[in-house]
């Protein structure tokens, strides 16, 4: 039987069972994206999402066309899964074991490529190659059978934009 792990002082008093977890190796978790549930994920779709996304995008767009803009274009990018379906961002969580034994979960970052790689790729490749990606994520999630493949491409924007790493 494996013992429980103490979630990071956000989310204190909730304890998480990991199994086979070896207190010298840190090891990567996952934790479950957290929302609505199906039903209402779809109806959002249907009445609102597929075409509040559209909106979204062109208007993220417009603002990344600034300096000033940019850090708001990005905020709106990233969130475009959960402004198309509701669907909650996942987080990535390392196990790691306190001097008096217990294990616990904290939040882990993953290293990121310089900043000035990141912008030179954004200005002469990111900025149209994103809108191709964009353009062809959103075509596959309206039409509802190739859905998973457009939000697996709609989690990568800020990879195929910025060399975002996740």
């Amino acid at each position: 039987m494996s013992e429980p792990v103490l979630v990071a002082p956000a989310q204190s008093s909730v304890f998480l069972p990991v199994a086979d977890v070896n207190p010298q190796a840190p090891q990567t978790v996952i934790a479950a994206r957290q929302g609505p549930g199906f039903l209402a994920r779809a109806v959002w779709f249907v009445l609102i999402g597929w075409w509040l996304t559209a909106i979204v995008i062109v208007i993220a767009y417009a603002l990344a066309l600034s300096i000033l803009g940019l850090p708001f274009a990005f905020y709106l990018f990233n969130r475009i899964p959960a402004i198309l379906t509701l669907r909650g961002r996942s987080k990535t969580y390392q196990v790691e074991t306190a001097a008096d034994g217990r294990r616990f979960l904290t939040a882990t970052n993953v290293e990121q490529r310089p900043m000035w790689m990141r912008a030179v790729w954004f200005v002469f490749v990111g900025f149209w190659f994103g809108a191709i990606w964009m353009a062809a994520a959103y075509v596959l999630c309206v039409l509802i059978v190739t859905m998973p493949f457009g939000l697996a491409m709609f989690n990568r924007v800020g990879a195929v934009m910025t060399l975002l790493r996740y």
